[in-house]
């Protein structure tokens, strides 16, 4: 007859049967945990910058270019330009920028050129302001460097006309103002003219403080583009 006592087997067997039970529990436990935690901070700044990044595709053309924009007068106060129009065309070749910008807008991955067109309160100075996407920061850095940044309107952004409206002779020959601002993954740029069509190369007609309120409509559209929105995951529209 066999005396041999056999529960050491069976403890040291049920022990390791608990051990394997209590480790699985703990691994389901954290992926549980993983699969139901909110989260977390870095992911939602990133979840952030992809939103910023898609705004000039998901957001309505009113909504990056609005109705009217305000700027600051030069004699003080406050005035209002209005939008004449907006372009379907969202393209990055020579119908939205100058020839010699292209290329390196291509080499930066250019997504898109939305193109607006705003006249000042006292209707004598037309501007377009045209969005440049770019999938980041550091590639809107490069692209920005593709236009002039003197207040000079070449290279830079073509005007943008509508026929039968006052920007109808809003060509390239009269442009007399630029600018640039970037922030972002976005680049945005001005061209500015007199509603008169009078082209820039008019003796005696340089008038640069007239079109300085271009850039703060650039401005203006540049930060609702590029300033960061933290999700909020009980809010419509997102999804955590």
């Amino acid at each position: 007859m066999n005396h041999a006592r056999p529960w050491p087997t069976l403890v040291v067997s049920s022990a390791l049967t608990l051990v394997c039970a209590v480790a699985a529990g703990v691994a389901g436990s954290a992926a549980g945990t993983e699969l139901t935690r909110g989260p977390s901070a870095s992911e939602l700044r990133a979840a952030a910058t992809r939103e910023v990044a898609q705004r000039w595709r998901a957001w309505p053309a009113g909504r990056v270019f609005p109705a009217a924009l305000p700027y600051a007068a030069e004699q003080g106060g406050q005035e209002r330009a209005e939008r004449i129009g907006i372009s379907p065309h969202t393209g990055c070749g020579a119908e939205s920028v100058d020839a010699k910008a292209v290329r390196t807008l291509r080499e930066a991955g250019c997504r898109g050129v939305l193109r607006a067109t705003y006249i000042d309160a006292l209707r004598g100075v037309l501007v377009t302001v045209g969005v440049v996407a770019l999938p980041d920061e550091s590639r809107a850095v490069r692209a920005r460097s593709a236009f002039a940044d003197n207040g000079k309107p070449v290279p830079g952004l073509r005007p943008l006309s509508f026929t039968g409206t006052v920007a109808e002779r809003f060509t390239p020959s009269m442009r007399q103002a630029g600018s640039v601002r970037q922030a972002g993954p976005y680049v945005v740029l001005t061209t500015a003219g007199q509603v008169d069509g009078r082209p820039a190369t008019t003796p005696g007609e340089s008038r640069p403080a007239i079109f300085a309120f271009a850039a703060e409509l650039s401005e203006r559209v540049l930060l609702d583009l590029s300033t960061p929105r933290m999700p909020d995951c009980a809010a419509e529209g997102w999804r955590c």
